[in-house]
């Protein structure tokens, strides 16, 4: 292919030399063919490409093809139910809630419902009228030791952090929350003046590196979270372990990216890159977590502190639950994120392959805490793509008591899954800092969108709810969902996740043989 361009070079120069003999107006072909020779020569010469190297100019085809091909798969390969990480079906769902257009559909599902993984709602006999049923129903978040109690929403924003969202997205998120009465999770990034603007409830997520309550060593500052935690906006403080995304993955951002605003709302200095470390330091163990947790109550005013963990090594878990019950200090709540979880970038074998998932981690979580007879005190809140009714349903089976939602919340944004999130090109003006696109996102507008979408979701589940008999959230167990296990087997998730028995696991001698050895090997005095 390489003669075959030089041939095709020559060839095409000749003839429109020939051509500008005969008139002069055929010039304007060396504006065409001259730098695609040109192009060609440089593919001949580079040596980094190989593809290029061997097929000067048609080479390019290639590397143009792959630059848009998760455009071409979206849009003209993909069905309805291929779409990753979210498929059509999905997204069209959110984006005709928040627009408040039908989102019936016509002749039956598109899901084959003898495949392995089918879930459905066992629904009743004794179905309950939906006007007899709380279209809203709020859940009291705070346990014997919580001054302020929240009342959260069913289906709330998940944590998202101002830099990794645009300042439009951040506004028109919390916008929406005070529209429509839920809570909007600030992410690690801090806490941001576009978190407050609007008067939405926050919650105020914490993690390794302090920002927005810490020193100039990067240290956790009481004064500093003092400061912004008795805000009236800021309704819950949530300590941040890990996320489901890249659980155990500390960040950085560089020095270059840090400006003024970032600098001073994560209360870091400019001119030096923004370490998150792996792991807290203001503690080291989980009986020094519940003196951390005693502190932020009172530095708070008495508001629910509680935790964002992707579950990973169980006995690290039930360790905090034995601290608990030793020092008989809880959290009010746990926001359990599945490792299906997402995040603006993180490393490919971090997304796949770290973290457990979702389900299975709820029910871990629950059985413990109902094990070490604490459940009562603690709610628990599920994150990891729930964009539906039926979602939220499958959560609050398995243990959960609120949700949360961070990609539908970007779908109701405007957001179109391009996949953009890390190269800071998202064309929706959501997850970017380029100030053109970022106008392009209008919170007046998008707000509504957001709020529409977040009621209609909770109207949906409330309608499944009901349909199954059932009045409230906090009636909802295992057995009210059905999932397909093979071609032939059936089970519920009561089936699936067996519960244990409340406080076994405060006595050794009654620990179920599954929970034996991670059981045996957590201590209150070390993670």
């Amino acid at each position: 292919m390489r003669k075959a361009f030089v041939v095709f070079s020559i060839t095409v120069l000749s003839i429109t030399a020939i051509l500008i003999y005969v008139n002069w107006k055929f010039s304007f072909l060396l504006l065409i063919f001259i730098p695609l020779v040109l192009m060609g020569l440089h593919d001949m010469y580079q040596s980094k490409q190989s593809i290029k190297r061997n097929f000067p100019l048609l080479g390019r085809m290639r590397y143009l093809l792959e630059s848009i091909g998760p455009e071409m798969r979206q849009y003209f390969i993909e069905t309805d139910t291929e779409g990753k990480p979210f498929n059509r079906l999905q997204r069209s769902l959110v984006y005709q809630r928040s627009k408040k257009e039908t989102d019936s559909m016509p002749f039956g599902t598109q899901l084959n419902v003898y495949e392995p993984g089918y879930k459905w709602i066992n629904h009743s006999i004794k179905a309950i009228p939906f006007s007899e049923v709380d279209s809203n129903p709020k859940i009291k978040i705070g346990s014997s030791q919580c001054e302020k109690p929240y009342m959260a929403s069913l289906f709330n924003i998940s944590a998202m952090s101002y830099g990794s969202l645009s300042k439009n997205a951040i506004l028109a998120l919390n916008s929406g929350a005070k529209q429509g009465g839920f809570y909007h999770n600030t992410g690690e990034g801090g806490l941001s003046p576009y978190h407050l603007e609007n008067g939405g409830d926050i919650v105020w997520n914490i993690g390794t590196g302090y920002f927005s309550c810490r020193d100039n060593e990067g240290r956790f500052s009481y004064d500093e979270f003092t400061k912004r935690a008795t805000l009236d906006n800021v309704k819950m403080i949530e300590i941040k372990f890990s996320q489901g995304a890249k659980p155990g993955h500390g960040g950085i951002l560089p020095k270059q990216k840090v400006t003024d605003e970032i600098a001073a709302i994560r209360l870091v200095q400019k001119g030096q890159d923004i370490i998150s470390p792996p792991r807290h330091s203001a503690f080291s163990t989980p009986l020094e977590l519940m003196d951390f947790i005693k502190l932020l109550r009172k530095g708070s005013g008495g508001k629910p502190i509680g935790m964002k963990i992707c579950i990973g090594n169980k006995s690290e878990f039930l360790a905090i639950c034995k601290a608990m019950v030793q020092t008989q200090t809880y959290f009010d709540f746990i926001t359990v994120d599945g490792g299906e979880g997402g995040t603006g970038a993180a490393p490919q074998e971090y997304s796949d392959h770290v973290g457990m998932p979702l389900r299975e981690a709820l029910a871990f979580v629950y059985d413990s805490l109902n094990g070490f007879g604490i459940k009562n005190e603690i709610k628990i809140i599920a994150s990891g793509k729930v964009v539906t009714g039926f979602d939220i349903i499958k959560c609050l089976s398995i243990g959960a008591d609120v949700c949360n939602s961070a990609r539908g919340m970007m779908f109701a944004l405007g957001c179109i899954q391009a996949l953009e999130c890390h190269a800071n090109t998202c064309p929706t003006g959501v997850a970017t800092q380029d100030p053109k696109l970022v106008k392009g996102l209008v919170p007046e507008e998008k707000s509504i969108r957001v709020a529409r979408f977040q009621h209609e979701t909770v109207k949906s589940a409330m309608e499944l709810m009901a349909s199954a008999g059932i009045e409230h959230p906090d009636d909802v167990d295992r057995t009210v969902i059905s999932a397909r296990v093979s071609g032939t087997k059936i089970e519920t998730y009561y089936e699936m996740y067996p519960e244990i028995d409340k406080g076994c696991l405060l006595n050794e001698n009654t620990v179920p043989t599954a929970f034996q050895f991670f059981w045996k090997k957590a201590t209150a005095e070390s993670f």
